[in-house]
């Protein structure tokens, strides 16, 4: 089996983050710096992400079992796990399927619950860059703001581009990412349950997590607290990384 890519930082008890869709392991590197001062922190690259391998298969099944590939090469055995979007969701498929080797369990600005596709507009952006690459950064961005309108989520998508032999070229493998999206969206399985430590973060402004949310979170982790981060939205630990940093290190122990 093919192993993820990661930036391991620090030392201590291993902190596991796992970026959201179309992220990657560099997104995290400021809060990873800050977490290295405590705990050896891994930031990973998941499957057709960032310098991680390219795969046909793209599930949450693939992706749990891809993060027990990578446990067993480095030999972890407890480990704290966070996750942000699709990163959180995987977070709580590993932490309900592994929970004694799950220590603690961190979920930024998502539900277990099924999420309709949103990403529609973004991946046909990706996609036309994918088929047909640009010339310079200034020509992506200028053919993604025809479909994607907000200039901040152009920057996020566009840390993707590289420059490789024939040009610009993206690091996601945008074209299984946008036939499998809907396999993201799925909810939590029913009977998935992990009743260790749990935090989820929610930005106030975000809608993924609702406060009709709240029980169906409580049913899969019965001890979760809920703390909402002021002042974000979905990009939460973007938007405003010192709230989000105070409310990790007051959940870990590190205030």
């Amino acid at each position: 089996m093919s192993l993820l890519h990661s930036q391991i930082l620090g030392k201590g008890t291993p902190l596991l983050v796992l970026h959201g869709f179309l992220g990657m392991s560099d997104n995290w590197r400021t809060m990873g710096k800050q977490w290295a001062a405590h705990f050896e922190v891994h930031l990973i690259d998941l499957r057709n992400h960032g310098r991680s391998f390219h795969s046909d298969a793209f599930s949450y099944a693939d992706m749990a079992a891809d993060l027990t590939a990578y446990c067993d090469h480095h030999q972890l055995q407890q480990v704290i796990v966070l996750g942000h979007s699709m990163g959180g969701k995987l977070a709580m498929h590993y932490a309900t399927s592994n929970p004694e080797q799950v220590e603690k369990l961190i979920v930024a600005d998502i539900a277990p619950k099924a999420y309709p596709p949103h990403h529609t507009h973004i991946l046909a952006g990706l996609m036309d860059l994918h088929t047909s690459p640009p010339d310079s950064r200034t020509d992506a961005d200028r053919r993604l703001s025809q479909l994607v309108t907000d200039q901040g989520t152009r920057l996020f998508l566009l840390k993707n581009l590289y420059r490789s032999p024939d040009g610009f070229a993206l690091r996601p493998n945008v074209p299984v990412l946008h036939d499998k999206v809907e396999a993201i969206m799925e909810a939590l399985p029913t009977a998935a349950l992990y009743s260790g430590p749990t935090l989820f973060l929610v930005g106030a402004l975000s809608d993924y997590v609702t406060p009709e949310d709240h029980a169906l979170i409580h049913t899969h982790f019965p001890t979760a607290i809920l703390r909402s981060i002021p002042q974000a939205g979905h990009w939460l630990h973007a938007e405003n990384p010192v709230a989000f940093a105070a409310e990790v290190a007051d959940f870990l122990g590190i205030g």
